[in-house]
């Protein structure tokens, strides 16, 4: 993917969780909805520049045809993009909701659980969407 398509791909990614996370967190947690904007729009900014730079470099290690890679390759790739994300997370929305580390790493959990479905669902689906219409 060049530049332009990777932007695209990220924000894409982040908007739709946002609207699923965002309301769901709201429903299961005693946080309200604007805290959680907040946190989940900040979270979002940081993921999409770590997506950037970590895809660049998986791309680079594993090879750039998306569309043939195996479900145990995009696993891999998933395991390696939250791990690391939760290094920086945790400490941060522990910080900015005044919750434990302990409470931010369970509420991370949650996240991670939730995003490891959803990155693999959405990316398949992408790579499916952009072999049909070519981009190159």
């Amino acid at each position: 993917m060049k530049t332009k398509e990777r932007v695209f791909h990220a924000i894409l990614f982040e908007i739709i969780a946002l609207a699923i996370v965002v309301p769901a967190a709201a429903m299961f947690s005693d946080k309200d909805a604007s805290s959680l904007i907040v946190v989940g729009v900040g979270l979002s900014v940081y993921a999409v520049v770590w997506n950037y730079f970590y895809n660049i470099w998986f791309d680079k290690q594993f090879g750039a045809e998306r569309s043939s890679r195996s479900l145990l390759m995009r696993f891999g790739h998933t395991l390696g993009f939250e791990g690391g994300i939760i290094f920086v997370t945790v400490p941060l929305v522990a910080w900015f909701l005044g919750i434990s580390l302990t409470a931010a790493l369970l509420l991370e959990a949650a996240f991670l659980i939730f995003f490891f479905v959803y990155a693999i669902v959405f990316n398949w689906c992408y790579d499916y969407f952009r072999a049909q219409m070519q981009i190159a």
